[in-house]
This record gives structure tokens, C-alpha cells and sequence, in this order.
């Protein structure tokens, strides 16, 4: 049995969908421009540079979810699919995903699963380890997050939960792989038998030259 792990931002995606989210909610109105516009790119330039203070940016990210009905909130993410997310969707990505048929596949990553999981469904990626908003018992979100962020070690903690309810462990696998674009994946990837850099940012890049790791581009 082999495990194919999936970065999404920048990784399966030709972009991020937590900046793209946000944006995408600034255009629409619903966030105000001059408030947030400047913050989302602050957030996103600290998590390429490996400087993200991840429970910051979850305050960010994850309140406007509490300001509006989970029905509303689902029709925007329709419209956000469509307008945001598929152009970022190449070929080779779907391509990639398509190798591991067979395998037990899943996205790991840290923007929050109320984005994500359509995002996972797109792919046909049947799995997916995100950072958990946290929910009211009548599905509303509350604005803050439930459990472990998905995010740097936490990724790892999140997987081997993740295993761990199924009865598995890293030792269930004959073969681990996991791509990613991302010096923060670097714990993560650490733990995969085959770690592949994706488009990879230069820290992941000199990391994985210097390791002998596999260098792909889905671009």
C-alpha cells in the first residue's frame, strides 16, 4: 500500500486559495478593501518568507466565517470555484493526481477545510487534513479553530492522527510520498519516503538539491 500526500497552495494549485478567498469575499464586498486587502498580502508574503504567526492569521481568516450563514457562505464558495479556483487548476496537476490512482491520497494543508474540501473533491482526492474551523452544533462557524492548525509540525501531528484513527502508522506504507512547494513543509516531507518540491520556493529548493529530492514543476 503506498500514501500519496498533497500539498494545495502553490503546490496542486498554481496559486493560493487562502489569498484568493479573501480577495475573492474584498471583491465582493464583504470584507471591506482598505481594512483587509493589505493584511491578506501581509499574511501571505510572512507565510512564503516561513515567518506566519499561524493563530494571527487564523483570527484573520477564520472570523469572517462567523459574520454570515453557512448557506450564504456556500453559495459564495460556488462562485469562488468557478471564478477563482479552476483557473488555478492545470493539467499537469490533475495528471499528478491521476498517477496515484490506487493509492490512498489525500491533501494536506493549512487553509481551512470549509475552502478546501471542494477544492479535494475537484481533484477526485478522496482525503483531506486541513486546519478545522470550529462549528456551532447547528453548523454555523464560530469563528475560531478546532483543534491543531494543519500547519508546519502541525501537519505531521494532523497526519499521524489522521493514520492513527484509521488503525495506520508511516510503518503501514511501502512508499510515502508528499509534494509540496513550501519551506514550511519541511517536517512534513521529512517523514515521506519520496519528498517531492513542487515549484518550490528557494529555501525548499537549495533543501532539496542538497538531499537529492525530487524537483518537479506542475506548471
Amino acid at each position: 500500500m503506498k500514501l500519496a500526500l498533497f500539498d494545495l497552495d502553490n503546490t496542486l494549485l498554481a496559486g493560493d486559495s487562502d489569498f484568493e478567498w479573501a480577495q475573492f469575499l474584498i471583491e465582493q464586498g464583504v470584507l471591506d478593501r482598505e481594512l483587509f486587502e493589505a493584511r491578506n498580502q501581509h499574511f501571505y508574503d510572512q507565510y512564503r518568507a516561513g515567518t506566519l504567526d499561524i493563530h494571527e492569521f487564523l483570527d484573520f481568516q477564520l472570523k469572517p466565517l462567523a459574520r454570515h450563514p453557512r448557506e450564504q457562505l456556500e453559495k459564495w464558495h460556488r462562485d469562488y470555484m468557478q471564478r477563482k479556483i479552476m483557473p488555478m487548476i492545470t493539467q499537469k496537476a490533475r495528471d499528478l493526481v491521476e498517477s496515484h490512482a490506487g493509492d490512498a491520497r489525500v491533501v494536506v494543508t493549512a487553509t481551512n477545510s470549509f475552502v478546501t474540501w471542494p477544492i479535494a473533491r475537484e481533484f477526485g482526492i478522496e482525503n483531506l487534513v486541513a486546519t478545522d474551523p470550529e462549528e456551532r452544533p447547528d453548523g454555523e462557524f464560530t469563528g475560531g479553530v478546532h483543534g491543531v492548525p494543519a500547519f508546519r509540525e502541525g501537519k505531521v501531528t494532523r497526519m499521524e492522527s489522521w493514520l492513527a484513527g484509521l488503525g495506520l502508522t508511516w510503518g503501514s506504507f511501502e512508499e510515502t510520498w508528499f509534494y509540496s512547494d513550501s519551506l514550511n513543509d519541511l517536517p512534513l516531507l521529512s517523514k515521506a519516503t519520496h519528498p517531492v518540491a513542487v515549484d518550490p520556493d528557494e529555501t525548499l529548493k537549495e533543501h532539496a538539491v542538497a538531499n537529492g529530492w525530487m524537483v518537479i514543476s506542475l506548471r
